[in-house]
């Protein structure tokens, strides 16, 4: 099976490496990439023939592969989408769809009038973890599930990376928040409860990251900073660590081209990821809980915090019946009739497992690629019209958040 790949950031090059694990089964023919670096890099690490500064000349050439993938940023995915599958290409588009609920329409209309595959880069819906929790509900193993709680414990530093120094800072150069980072688990609540949401309300701020935080004394550069040594927020800290342990991947391979003790510090020295969390332009909430009544009136909530170690999702699942506790890794249900509580271990499935996600992107792209290898788009458990309502819930909860109002999905 032929991919293209739209954008060779790091989700990007996260699939074509899966694709280049799998090459029995599928590779990577076209790139199209505006910078020269990440273009050229991954062409020539995955063999790509054809390389295109631009997805408009992807999209002008003749159809190349089966199926592209498009990961390019938040704001950049609805007119490649679209342009792509109007020329017969089946389509991984990344999440979010797009940064407004026209947009999300537009693309999902579009693509459907087009005919192709579509898969929506929800990969916590492809988890082993995420199998075996719905697993134990589809059998009701909880009777009817009455309430659900899920937390998103970010990282403080995975947070200050990508949300207050990186590029989904602020909500006009990529998205606000919810849509940004939690769409995914909003999403998963609609696919473990395996119920439309309905109704939202939300309630966060952008209260630490900003200049009334910052302590006495404290320069706007990491660099240049008499408080960093004692900053939990440090750059120099967490991305110099990283490198002296030998690791060149995500996160410092996105503060330069050139991952290396002198490189990194350079970057630190003029590039944003050098900048003080407290003298940013950041603007997206560093919490937020969001509310939810599902179709037939279970409940739930959802909770985004920036301040917790980096750690695994955490779901409590309350039911007629029993009572679920799951934490990525382990599950734990009691039985309210025997009074027993059973604890079931995520089967690993090989070095997937351990790939993004928790082999959440190694089972979308085993997915997605079956669908389009046999026609069958049962393959695919991120489909169309449920991630479109989930991308419409969770810009409902936002705007529940800004009027302080309770929204209808």
């Amino acid at each position: 099976m032929r991919y293209a790949i739209v954008g060779a950031g790091q989700r990007g090059a996260g699939y074509a490496d899966w694709i280049g694990r799998h090459g029995d089964d599928a590779r990577v023919v076209a790139v199209a990439e505006p910078r020269a670096h990440q273009r050229e890099s991954l062409a020539r690490r995955y063999g790509a023939e054809h390389v295109f500064s631009s997805w408009e000349q992807l999209a002008a050439a003749p159809r190349l592969a089966d199926a592209a993938i498009v990961s390019t940023q938040d704001a950049a995915h609805v007119a490649p989408a679209i342009a792509l599958a109007r020329k017969g290409y089946h389509l991984l588009v990344e999440k979010p769809l797009a940064p407004t609920p026209a947009e999300c329409t537009e693309l999902v209309e579009a693509v459907t009038e087009a005919g192709v595959l579509f898969a929506v880069c929800h990969v916590m819906r492809y988890r082993p973890y995420t199998a075996l929790v719905r697993r134990l509900v589809d059998e009701g193993r909880v009777g009817e599930v009455m309430s659900v709680q899920h937390l998103e414990p970010v990282g403080y530093w995975h947070y200050a990376h990508s949300y207050v120094r990186g590029n989904w800072r602020r909500g006009d150069l990529a998205s606000f928040m919810l849509l940004a980072k939690s769409v995914h688990d909003i999403d998963w609540l609609r696919h473990i409860v395996g119920r439309r949401i309905e109704r939202v309300s939300s309630f966060g701020s952008l209260s630490h990251f900003q200049r009334s935080s910052q302590p006495k004394g404290a320069a706007d550069r990491c660099l240049d900073c008499a408080v960093e040594p004692t900053c939990p927020y440090s750059a120099p800290r967490l991305y110099l660590g990283i490198v002296r342990s030998g690791h060149t991947g995500w996160p410092v391979s996105v503060l330069t081209d050139e991952v290396t003790e002198a490189g990194v510090t350079a970057a630190l020295r003029t590039g944003p990821y050098g900048r003080c969390v407290y003298a940013c332009d950041n603007d997206v909430v560093d919490h937020q809980v969001v509310a939810m009544e599902f179709e037939g009136g279970a409940t739930g909530t959802f909770t985004m915090t920036g301040f917790t170690p980096h750690v695994d999702r955490r779901t409590q699942i309350f039911g007629t019946q029993g009572f679920l506790d799951g934490d990525g890794e382990h599950v734990r249900l009691h039985d309210f009739a025997t009074g027993q509580t059973e604890t079931f271990t995520v089967p690993s499935t090989g070095q997937d497992t351990d790939a993004g996600h928790n082999g959440g992107d190694a089972g979308l792209m085993a997915a997605f690629t079956a669908a389009v290898e046999t026609g069958d788009a049962g393959h695919i458990l991120s489909g169309p019209t449920e991630s479109l309502e989930s991308h419409l819930a969770v810009f409902a909860a936002e705007r529940a958040r800004l009027s302080g109002t309770v929204e209808h999905v």
